[in-house]
């Protein structure tokens, strides 16, 4: 497995395996857990960053424990659609992963998922602290359920 195109990702599953969405900060990673019929996300948790083999040993305990089959990286791009140096260490995570397990990865653009989320939280009268515990797993749910939507209304995806 390896990086994959975002329209051919379930394609590489297993039947009941679900998709794990991830949204890497420099200090925490939000996760996200798909249905095992791949239709809804639902928020999981949040890791607290350490060093690397630290943080993928956790992720690879999700991923056993909940029969994960593949995994959605929310990448940073840029409002005007570049790709500067938090996309370059998006895709450095996701490789050092695959150095140490073959699944498959698939980027999903997050512009302002962060933002959405926040926004969504402010409207439910969520405090400060509230919101603070859970943006980044409800913003790694906002990124896999794109991907997820997507897929489900058979859309095409952008190059």
């Amino acid at each position: 497995m390896s990086i994959v195109a975002s329209q051919d990702l379930l394609a590489q599953l297993g039947r009941d395996q679900r998709l794990l969405g991830l949204d890497l900060g420099t200090k925490t990673i939000g996760l996200a857990l798909s249905d095992i019929s791949r239709t809804v996300a639902t928020p999981f948790d949040t890791l607290r960053r350490t060093k690397f083999t630290a943080d993928a040993d956790a992720l690879f305990a999700v991923i056993d424990r909940h029969d994960v089959g593949g995994l959605v990286l929310g990448l940073p791009v840029e409002m005007d659609g570049a790709e500067g140096a938090r996309c370059q260490s998006t895709r450095a995570f996701a490789s050092n992963l695959l150095k140490r397990r073959d699944l498959p990865i698939a980027f999903w653009d997050e512009r302002l998922s962060t933002a959405a989320v926040t926004r969504t939280l402010l409207e439910a009268d969520s405090s400060r602290r509230r919101r603070a515990e859970v943006v980044d797993k409800m913003a790694a749910a906002y990124i896999l359920q794109g991907l997820l939507d997507r897929l489900a209304v058979g859309l095409a995806f952008p190059a």
